[in-house]
């Protein structure tokens, strides 16, 4: 008798969260950036958002492949006789490439002043870049013995949560009233998506079961609380949203402290959801 000791650790550290942060703007301002080929208003950033998304595409990679025990692997991805077509990483891997490989495509073209195939990659690169938050979500629905993660609903969360962070770093470099306006706008629907969603992740938590209550107790109490509804909800989402509806957010001022707690309250809300669907197993 306890000649073993098992420490249940978290295999997914908050190195994650940072990632699934990063990436999310990342895909959010190549779409502002492909948007402005098609609505003007955006075209004062155009460029500006794709070397944000770029920048910040890198660094999300530099994060995945630090996180190896054997960095060099991350050439097994390159590797189709070596991927598991079976596993979303793999697909998540792979959208992640061809979303570089995009990306520099779109960057040369633009350089050289081609529209016609600036205007097609900027709808192949915003595909791609949708499918970034999209796979980081299946990525946790997948696992069945995760309360929190195992919902329909997290794709949809991380895609609602890249929108409005990405919106959140656009304030800060947008120009022009009418972009402010379409910013405002992308940021009140989207932060009213995260809101609905968070209310329907909660309400599964809470009466889902052992597991589930017990990860709900985790998530709404303690520091993890304090993270989650904190920062989370009632500074990162709910704040905003009500700076937003008064006059001075719909200045740029106002939309850019609105942005500052939309960022931090993103960035929490990652964290806690990748943190809190690990916790109880630490415990049990």
């Amino acid at each position: 008798m306890l000649e073993f000791n098992i420490f249940h650790l978290m295999p997914w550290s908050g190195a994650y969260a940072i990632y699934f942060f990063v990436i999310g703007i990342a895909a959010a301002m190549f779409f502002f950036s492909a948007l402005s080929w098609y609505r003007p208003e955006f075209q004062t950033i155009r460029t500006q958002s794709f070397n944000i998304s770029f920048i910040l595409l890198a660094a999300g990679g530099l994060l995945l492949i630090g996180d190896l025990t054997q960095p060099l692997r991350f050439l097994n991805i390159m590797n189709p006789a070596y991927l598991n077509f079976s596993s979303p990483l793999a697909w998540g891997g792979l959208n992640l490439i061809s979303f570089g490989i995009v990306s520099i495509l779109y960057f040369l073209v633009m350089r050289k002043n081609d529209e016609g195939n600036s205007r097609k990659l900027a709808v192949v690169g915003a595909l791609l870049a949708l499918g970034l938050p999209i796979y980081t979500g299946f990525d946790l629905t997948v696992h069945q013995n995760r309360p929190v993660w195992n919902t329909p609903l997290m794709p949809v969360l991380f895609v609602a949560l890249s929108l409005l962070s990405g919106a959140a770093v656009a304030t800060f470099i947008a120009k022009g009233e009418k972009l402010l306006v379409m910013l405002r706008r992308f940021m009140l629907w989207s932060a009213g998506a995260v809101a609905a969603m968070l209310v329907s992740l909660l309400g599964t938590t809470a009466y889902g079961g052992s597991g589930s209550e017990l990860t709900f107790m985790f998530m709404t109490s303690g520091s993890l609380g304090a993270i989650f509804v904190g920062l989370g909800i009632l500074a990162g989402t709910v704040a905003p949203i009500a700076v937003l509806l008064t006059n001075s957010g719909k200045q740029q001022g106002g939309m850019m402290l609105a942005g500052a707690l939309l960022l931090v309250g993103g960035m929490a809300l990652r964290y806690s959801i990748l943190i809190s669907g690990q916790i109880v197993q630490t415990y049990y």
